[in-house]
């Protein structure tokens, strides 16, 4: 379409400079601002009667908006020359030139039809929001244009002037970006107003909201009522944050909509059609005053992509719900987080698309210029397993070769591929397995797809199993935000016959059917059984197919095949604490429908940070003949002999996971195994576990002097080295348990180490007393091996001239002079020096204190005496 017949946006200036640069360059980056109308305008303006145009959008609710929008700029229904395919819903003709689709819908479109046969230009539309999708959509399609279709246009658009990294992954050569076109928005002023909760409000923590803060909202969304006209679009987290501050709105002058992920689409659509007084039109201004207002709810999906008509102001939450993944406990879930700035502005600016507007901002100013600048990838931080199938499926695993806008963290993704490898979905060299492209196709999550696939077998075959694995899977999908029992959730979603529910079910069930018509061969079928059991699944059915698994047993079975490592136990009978087979301790909330259950299969659990237990938030009951299949490839029988809890443990366990089916003590464990495990424990606990008397103390600080003096073959005597050599020089024989080890005689082992070349020179030159001049034999102290002390009093030393050494006369004794009284009076090595020096000084300050002991003026030619002087008579 000619840019001149479009409406007057201001994308419109510079359509003639996209489809020329495009036309030239064959790709480009287009920045635009919410409100400027490219979503709408540049498909239109690239399109033509021969190619089709793709336009893929991050959501579904902004696809379907964006197709409605362009067939009605052309004066058409949706499904003739602009139509649009999401999951579970397709208005497309033969007459289609632009189509409208999903991210995720292009990636698998690009599986099947890398050439993308009879299209002409693909427009990623919102790349700046960085969802996996995107970013899997423009490698690939990047990959394509240089390998299969140099011709192809390629334009991806951004909200935000953050598009460098874009222009270098279009760009046709390492260092030379593509083009980078901007549109300016001819948007109306929007007056901020800072409106913080009045009081203190909790950080938001997993998908808790502080109730004061919505309470805050709700007042706020009051209060932008009552200050102009128009109507309130409100940002909040998600559908449960929407339902609380719906329920605080009654009474309200104005319709409260809502908007979110979990509706269905025509709920979705409503929500985005223009009342009376809100077109813009002539007609329309003179319905304005009696137009009956709007207060429309809505999480992040109307952030970008679309736009809500008659907006005049918005109140934000400041809050968004984004994926995380604990990949250490392989906690999948959603977190509560402060939005970035750049999503703040985007919000504001649905304020002024039409007139100038309000947003009334639930933070402070000073908190706004700590909040992050742009929204974190999802790459970064979300769970890869899908985005890692999708990788093996292209014929890149790990994503090596593709123009991906950030690399995936190693760690995630080596996660995310042995998750993959133990559905059977990958085989060892990474490559996709005919089960992976089954579970691929399936538009799911690898693991929900995994639940789906042999769920249906499992819960009996046919259409009935194809059924009930689907009403199950439907909701999975939906659970990590909706929490619960997953069997009430299956049962009130049948009850209220949600349509958005009845059209997952039923595309899930075709899902099911294609996969089963596209190898009908027994070949085929032998395949499907080989990749169950490689995945850990028996593949066994009801004996009678006219057997029906009740409700609550089937809802825990598919739940445990789409996470096994999450099968958990209950710790106490009727207790909410709860070990799971990955080894995660988690708990039920207080009140739980669920408490009491002896097994849990958990869909959806959340850790706090530095907790070292879950908060389980979706779970159905199972019991453990069916824990045991799910979770087959984690049931292990082993002998344990070996040291646990403190004491040799000789036991017979099976265990499912960490989780402990059973136990039986072993009576007669081998000996050499037993005393593998005490030296186990001994090296993990220390030598305390021996009992160290005197003789064996002092007998491991000769050899450590003798080792420190002379070195080798004497025996290294150290923590370290006695518990290394340990099975050599301690005499374990009968011993079986820790007690055992309290019982060994430590000295004579210790004489063990003592090679026969100087086990016989130990008293020479580690000699445990030492004469004296006196006629005593003292104690030498060999605490430290470096400096041996020889303590002795001063009258007991009268006549030596020079102080005794150790180790062949290497090592000179460190002598401790004692008074009478056993107190140090000097330290010295030097005996000479001291009685020159030294003992002068000793001697004036001790006469009088001990007169009855000898203090003559030469000690060296003086009687060594052990006795004090008689007293007089």
């Amino acid at each position: 379409m000619e840019a001149n017949a479009l409406p007057d946006l201001p994308v419109r200036s510079v359509l003639p400079e996209v489809v020329s640069t495009l036309t030239r360059e064959k790709a480009a980056v287009l920045v635009a601002p919410p409100g400027t109308g490219k979503t709408t305008l540049v498909p239109l303006a690239l399109a033509d009667s021969r190619l089709k145009v793709i336009v893929a959008e991050p959501r579904r609710v902004a696809a379907r908006a964006a197709a409605r929008r362009m067939a009605a700029l052309i004066g058409e229904p949706v499904g003739g020359r602009v139509g649009y395919a999401v999951r579970g819903d397709r208005r497309v003709s033969k007459d289609t030139v632009v189509e409208v689709v999903t991210t995720g819908l292009l990636v698998r479109r690009l599986q099947h039809d890398p050439e993308l046969a009879g299209v002409g230009a693909v427009m990623l539309d919102e790349c700046h929001e960085r969802h996996l999708d995107s970013d899997l959509a423009l490698a690939f399609l990047v990959e394509v244009r240089a390998a299969l279709r140099p011709e192809l246009r390629l334009l991806a658009t951004s909200a935000t002037a953050d598009s460098d990294r874009l222009a270098v992954v279009l760009g046709p050569a390492a260092g030379d970006p593509a083009p980078v076109l901007t549109a300016h928005a001819r948007s109306y002023p929007v007056e901020v107003i800072w409106a913080p909760p009045p009081g203190p409000v909790t950080p938001p923590h997993g998908l808790r909201v502080d109730p004061r803060l919505l309470d805050h909202v709700a007042a706020t969304t009051r209060r932008a009522l009552a200050e102009g006209d128009g109507d309130v679009l409100v940002f909040l987290p998600g559908a449960r944050e929407i339902e609380t501050v719906a329920a605080r709105l009654t009474g309200i002058d104005a319709d409260v909509i809502t908007l979110h992920g979990r509706q269905s689409g025509s709920a979705q659509d409503a929500a985005l059609q223009a009342g009376p007084g809100r077109s813009g039109s002539a007609q329309d201004a003179a319905l304005r005053a009696g137009a009956r207002r709007r207060v429309v709810l809505a999480t992040a999906i109307a952030e970008s992509s679309l736009t809500v008509p008659g907006v005049r102001a918005v109140v934000d939450a400041g809050l968004s719900r984004v994926p995380r993944m604990d990949h250490s406990r392989g906690l999948g879930a959603l977190a509560t987080v402060p939005v970035s700035r750049a999503s703040a502005e985007q919000r504001a600016g649905r304020a002024g698309r039409e007139a100038p507007g309000r947003v009334y901002r639930c933070w402070s100013a000073v908190l706004h210029d700590r909040l992050p600048a742009q929204p974190e990838p999802e790459i970064a931080v979300a769970d890869l397993t899908g985005f890692a199938l999708n990788l093996a499926w292209w014929g890149h695993p790990g994503g090596t070769g593709l123009a991906l806008p950030d690399p995936p963290p190693q760690g995630a993704l080596a996660v995310a591929t042995e998750t993959l490898h133990d559905l059977g979905a990958i085989d060892a060299a990474g490559t996709i397995t005919a089960r992976g492209r089954a579970l691929a196709d399936a538009g799911l999550h690898p693991r929900l797809a995994r639940a789906l696939l042999d769920g249906a077998v499992l819960l009996g075959g046919g259409r009935a199993g194809a059924r009930r694995a689907a009403e199950i899977v439907a909701v999975l999908d939906d659970t990590v935000s909706a929490g619960g029992d997953v069997v009430t959730l299956v049962r009130r979603a049948r009850a209220t016959n949600d349509p958005a529910f009845q059209s997952e079910v039923r595309r899930l069930t075709a899902s099911l059917n294609s996969t089963e018509t596209d190898s009908p061969s027994p070949e085929g079928a032998a395949d499907r059984s080989a990749a169950r059991s490689a995945a850990g699944v028996s593949g066994r059915a009801p004996s009678d197919p006219r057997e029906r698994i009740p409700d609550d047993l089937a809802a825990g079975l598919v739940v445990g095949l789409a996470y096994p490592e999450r099968v958990a136990k209950a710790r106490e009978p009727g207790g909410n604490a709860y070990l799971m087979v990955g080894g995660t301790a988690a708990e039920l909330a207080g009140g739980s429908s669920l408490m009491g259950a002896p097994w849990l299969a958990v869909a959806a659990a959340d850790r706090a940070a530095g907790s070292r237990t879950a908060r389980i938030r979706s779970a159905a009951p199972l019991d453990e003949t069916t824990a045991r299949e799910v979770a087959a490839a984690q049931l292990t029988d082993a002998t344990e002999i070996g040291w646990i809890d403190g004491d040799v443990v000789a036991r017979r366990v099976q265990r499912l996971g960490a989780i402990t089916l059973s136990s039986v003590r072993i009576t007669d464990p081998p000996a050499a195994r037993l005393h593998d495990a005490l030296v186990t424990g001994l090296r993990a606990e220390g030598l305390g576990l021996l009992t160290w008397t005197r003789t064996a103390t002092e007998l491991r600080n000769r050899l450590a002097f003798a080792h420190a003096a002379l070195g080798e073959p004497w025996p290294d005597v150290t923590d370290a080295a006695l518990l290394d050599s340990a099975p050599e020089w301690l005499p374990l024989g009968a011993a079986r348990r820790r007690a055992d080890l309290a019982k060994l005689d430590v000295a004579s082992a210790l004489r063990r180490l003592l090679p026969w070349s100087v086990a016989g020179r130990l008293d020479e030159i580690a000699p445990e007393r030492l004469p004296v001049p006196s006629g005593s034999h003292v104690r030498v102290d060999y605490t430290d091996p470096a400096a041996p002390v020889l303590a002795v009093k001063v009258q007991e030393a009268f006549g030596w001239q020079d102080a005794p050494t150790l180790a062949g006369g290497r090592v000179p004794i460190l002598l401790h002079l004692l008074s009478p009284a056993g107190r140090p009076v000097a330290v010295t090595r030097d005996l000479r020096s001291f009685w020159a020096q030294g003992y002068p000084q000793v001697r004036a300050e001790m006469r009088g204190r001990y007169p009855r002991h000898p203090w003559p003026e030469d000690p060296t030619s003086a009687t060594p005496t052990r006795r004090a002087n008689p007293r007089a008579r």
